[in-house]
């Protein structure tokens, strides 16, 4: 990833246009135009060596012959010609160029790429719709029309969806901070995009338009970034998917590559809708009511039909209704006539005059409980629309951090609109419109509140993965891609997954009842055979076999049954196995897959022999932890089941997370592990149970911690020292050190946080302690000193960090160690260590803002030999830099 240059790509003081011409209908003409017609206001330079002039300005004839450096280049000539046109504009200074060219082969591509890459000269396209900065009054595309200035960037690897969008925004009067058409995004991408928009101050939110990711890990990093600052709302097309895949394993079978696109979108904290209008809602809404804390509706309307459509759409968003209380129905009835709803929606009657507005619209900003207000009015002729809305404007604009509002009807009502939105105000041109929008920020809150929380640390045990490998190690030499259910269940119990006991014998009776007897009865016997794959489909499986005879019979049938179905199946033998006894217990499946787009996923969902008729699954991409872990089971249908009901108690959530947990794990660990299913796992209050288990394996190795989008834990970090005489544990940090951290947090004295943090808070946010220990380590890195106690128990006593940006370039750090630790050198432990790591990774320069009265910090920079480089604002904090690689 790279934000490299992309200020002169996006915000430019100077553009040329290589292919400008007069030649009607060509691409050169039209940007060349455009540019000129938009009222940019640096320098406009044309490069054609046909040409001495157009518009009247000189043409140059090459890049050399510019009287300056343009900062950004736009290239419109044949594919032939881009390559060498890169390498003029570079040498002359460019550091950014738009080729519009299409039909560039490969070889072209390539030459492109490297004659850009010594001047590190970033390059949109090729083929691609270029850009728009409105606010510079920039128009270097060749779009029909230009784009009002806004606070939206819209990026789109769709061209024709570009200039689609335009028009759409357009008679909408909605206004952008940059356009962007990636056309084949050969360099700069989305990642790029998203973490140069995600600093910057014109833009308030990043709207998408994505066919493709072909950098996953980059754009999960960039997203998660870009989307803790600001909304980032994502229409992916190819919703439909390709059907239901074959494969080895349901997991594989149910894993859509939509349905992984979409976990990826909840992971990142980005949000998710179907259709381009519904960016633009998006937008509105979360730049409007982001903030808010409201999770219930509450609406108000002078039409009972309009309050009836907007709880209906409600109740099909799942968007929860206030329900109104004593209180607030006692409130209402003294201001509003007795035929009044006395319900939720709040109908205050079409003949309504102005005061009714007024006291109801104040009757719900006092209730907080209220939650999301949604203010509906049908014009009459009793009242103005206008004149409602100047009552109104001043009491809802106050309170439009959670004020929707929908003024329904054309002419009528425009005036009204334009008074709302002048306070501020999100307006809605339909009841349904409004709903959607609530249900879209409910969806928003979700996936940013799983940024935040903090998990629990699972309970499973560390897995024994030397115990795991020679499992898999031994089929691979045997040519075997299918583990056996005994092999399966082995890896499962090497990673602390409970499984019921199973034993392999081979085909004969006598090793089936030997078997049986040391496990005991009943039981339930399994054909085992590398051909096939669901057992119970082919009379494989026989249950609850309570005595010898039963077990006898079972097996001839069996033999013969799949004998006559499946002749040519090889068979290897028997799997005979204990028939555990939960009556009360669901059937789960968990599983593990390897999305082409996205690497390793992990299914949770209703298991059972209709798991794919059933597909009521929830999908993650790994790492988890028991927040995210607990969020896949939420989304499931069956959870409701494990909630408990009746006589049926609840099951352990824990116990399924650290499963899911696990089987995350296995994928980081186990590169050949390419599908997984664990179908069915039993769980009720007792814990879980895992019957059957399938692994497929592959020797190209598609999963491992290489193929994850999010970069796992890196556990090979941690390193045990010797501080004064007593062993320290460093290792990077992890969600699950919350608890901790915020235990060593609390320890620090008043001066120590505003020190380290610039402000005097005793107690941090819980958001910003989220923050703290829920780390990207693609680009970031925070190192923790534990000492281990008599009890068992760990404590945080010092912690470093540092962030580098996307190219790696600069590493700015902090450190804070317990207050009454400081001075006995536990800093330069900490130091060294992440120096270190730092000198690996490759980045070339720490920097570090210091308090000027932070006279221990002081020392420690000067110590590690770092330059006092500048005086921040104010005078109150010095900037330093040490240079890693020169």
């Amino acid at each position: 990833m790279s934000i490299r240059n992309l200020d002169k790509l996006l915000n430019p003081a100077s553009v040329a246009v290589a292919g400008a011409s007069d030649r009607p209908g060509s691409v050169g003409t039209t940007v060349w135009q455009q540019l000129l017609g938009a009222g940019f206001a640096g320098p406009v330079y044309a490069i054609n060596r046909h040409h001495e002039q157009l518009n009247g300005q000189p043409v140059y004839a090459r890049a050399e012959d510019l009287p300056s450096a343009p900062d950004l280049a736009v290239i419109c000539t044949p594919p032939d010609s881009v390559a060498g046109l890169i390498t003029e504009f570079g040498r002359r200074g460019t550091r950014a160029a738009i080729v519009m060219t299409a039909g560039l082969t490969s070889a072209q591509r390539s030459a492109m790429l490297e004659a850009a890459r010594p001047w590190l000269l970033r390059v949109l396209g090729p083929n691609c719709l270029g850009l728009m900065s409105p606010h510079l009054r920039l128009n270097a595309s060749f779009a029909h029309t230009d784009a009002l200035a806004g606070e939206i960037a819209f990026i789109s690897q769709s061209g024709a969806l570009v200039t689609a969008m335009l028009d759409w925004a357009k008679s909408r009067e909605i206004g952008f901070s940059h356009l962007v058409s990636l056309g084949e995004h050969a360099d700069v991408d989305f990642g790029d995009l998203l973490d140069h928009l995600a600093s910057d101050a014109g833009t308030r939110a990043i709207l998408l338009y994505i066919e493709s990711i072909e950098a996953p890990r980059k754009f999960m990093s960039a997203a998660r970034a870009a989307a803790r600052n600001k909304p980032v709302i994502v229409v992916k097309a190819g919703r439909a998917g390709h059907g239901v895949q074959a494969a080895a394993s349901h997991t594989r079978a149910m894993a859509a590559s939509d349905v992984v696109f979409d976990a990826a979108i909840r992971r990142a904290g980005m949000l998710r809708v179907d259709r381009l209008q519904e960016l633009f809602t998006a937008a509105a809404t979360l730049a409007h009511l982001r903030d808010s804390a409201g999770s219930v509706l509450t609406i108000m309307t002078n039409g009972g039909g309009a309050g009836v459509l907007a709880a209906d759409a409600a109740a099909l968003a799942k968007v929860p209704m206030h329900g109104l209380d004593d209180a607030m129905l006692a409130r209402l009835d003294a201001k509003l006539p007795a035929t009044w709803s006395r319900a939720n929606p709040i109908d205050i009657i079409g003949d309504a005059p102005i005061q009714r507005y007024v006291d109801t619209l104040q009757a719900l900003i006092d209730d907080p409980d209220s939650g999301t207000i949604l203010f509906m009015h049908a014009p009459t002729a009793i009242v103005r629309s206008e004149d409602i809305a100047t009552a109104c404007a001043p009491l809802a604009g106050a309170a439009r951090h959670r004020m929707m509002t929908c003024w329904l009807g054309g002419d009528s009502v425009i005036r009204a609109r334009e008074t709302f939105s002048a306070a501020g105000l999100a307006d809605y041109e339909t009841p349904e419109e409004a709903v959607q929008a609530c249900a879209m920020l409910a969806s928003y809150r979700h996936n940013q509140a799983l940024l935040e929380q903090v998990p629990s640390a699972s309970e499973g045990p560390p897995p024994r993965l030397a115990d795991a490998r020679r499992v898999i190690d031994r089929a691979l030499a045997e040519g075997r891609e299918m583990l056996d259910e005994t092999e399966a269940k082995a890896v499962l119990q090497a990673y602390g997954v409970p499984v019921v006991e199973t034993r392999a014998v081979g085909l004969e009776a006598a090793e089936v009842l030997a078997a049986a007897a040391a496990i005991g009865y009943p039981l339930a016997l399994k054909l085992r055979s590398p051909d096939i794959v669901h057992k119970s489909d082919c009379g494989a499986v026989a249950l609850d076999l309570a005595d010898e005879a039963s077990l006898l019979r079972a097996r001839l049938a069996m033999l013969a049954q799949v004998s006559g179905a499946m002749p040519a199946a090889r068979l290897t033998g028997f799997s005979v196995q204990s028939m555990a006894s939960r009556p009360h217990a669901s059937e789960l499946i968990i599983g593990a897959s390897v999305d082409p787009m996205f690497g390793p996923i992990v299914l949770f969902g209703e298991g059972g022999t209709a798991v794919e008729v059933l597909a009521d699954r929830a999908i993650g991409l790994p790492p988890l932890n028991r927040v995210l872990a607990g969020d896949m089971v939420a989304r499931t249908r069956v959870a409701r089941r494990l909630a408990g009901y009746r006589d049926h108690a609840p099951a352990r959530l824990d116990a399924i997370s650290d499963v899911l947990i696990a089987v995350g794990q296995m994928a980081a660990d186990l590169p050949e592990l390419a599908e997984l299913d664990i179908n069915p796992l039993w769980a009720d209050e007792e814990g879980v149970l895992a019957l059957d288990a399938r692994i497929r394996l592959d020797a190209r190795g598609p999963a491992g911690m290489a193929h994850f989008a999010i970069l796992p834990y890196p556990a090979e970090l941690a390193e045990t020292v010797d501080w004064r005489g007593e062993a320290l544990l460093l290792r990077p940090i992890r969600p699950e050190d919350g608890p901790a951290h915020k235990a060593f947090v609390c320890k620090l004295e008043v001066e120590d946080l505003r020190l380290r943090f610039f402000s005097s808070r005793r107690e941090l946010p819980a958001s910003q302690q989220a923050r703290l220990v829920q780390i990207d380590y693609a680009r970031e890195m925070a190192f923790i000193a534990m000492r281990s106690e008599v009890d068992g128990s760990s404590t945080v006593l010092g912690v470093v960090r540092a962030v580098t940006d996307p190219d790696n370039e600069a590493a700015e750090f902090a450190i804070i160690v317990r207050s009454d630790l400081k001075g006995l050198g536990l800093g330069r432990i900490l130091m060294d260590k992440l120096l270190r790591f730092l000198a690996a990774q490759g980045t070339r320069k720490l920097e570090c803002d210091v308090l000027r009265e932070n006279e221990p910090m002081l020392r420690l920079a000067r110590h590690l030999g770092m330059e006092q480089v500048a005086s921040l604002s104010g005078g109150g904090a010095l900037h330093f830099r040490k240079l890693l690689h020169p």
